[in-house]
């Protein structure tokens, strides 16, 4: 059976502030745009900023955290658990962001770990992968997809929990623009 399609957005760390965030809530409701979509035929999932998870709980969109810990409980200052996460009510988390990778020294390694712990708390996860402009260049699309998906694999348990997400992170930021064909490539 075919998965559902799913429209995701990371708002990274926008809105700057909590009267922003109603703001814009507020926005939708009167527009109708948090209700525009068949939920039956796609499901819409949206990443605010960890602050503003709670102030989000939405109607039609589910909710995701924006990073989880490879940890459990303990003394991890500033981590949330994927327990954490699916006891707030929410039930996605991205993992494997080029931000998390590339700013955070986030490795294979350590997304596994993370995925590991998504499955067993029954967390919906949008697994994050993608080359740099660098290894773009140098021909290692391929390469670099199948490394980051490779450290996953034997995590997975319920792949219906699971959805890859192509990032073609040589685009961001670089003036180079993604050609649908190019994102198609890579899949």
């Amino acid at each position: 059976m075919p998965r559902k399609p799913i429209v995701g957005g990371n708002w990274k760390c926008n809105p700057a502030t909590q009267k922003e965030v109603r703001s814009l809530l507020s926005a939708w409701a009167q527009d109708g745009s948090r209700s525009s979509w068949d939920a039956e035929k796609v499901d819409v999932v949206i990443f605010p900023p960890a602050l503003w998870l709670t102030d989000v709980k939405s109607d039609g969109m589910a909710i995701g955290a924006q990073n989880v810990s490879k940890t459990g409980s303990g003394a991890f200052t500033g981590e949330w658990t994927a327990e954490a996460i699916v006891d707030l009510g929410l039930s996605w988390t991205l993992i494997g962001h080029s931000e998390r990778r590339t700013k955070y020294g986030e490795t294979d390694e350590d997304t596994a770990e993370k995925m590991a712990k998504c499955q067993e708390a029954g967390l919906n996860v949008v697994f994050c992968i993608g080359e740099t402009l660098e290894e773009r260049e140098a021909g290692k699309t391929d390469e670099v997809n199948k490394r980051q998906l490779s450290a996953v694999i034997s995590k997975v348990k319920d792949w219906s929990k699971v959805v890859i997400a192509y990032e073609p992170v040589w685009a961001i930021g670089t003036g180079k623009v993604a050609t649908p064909e190019q994102a198609q490539e890579a899949h």
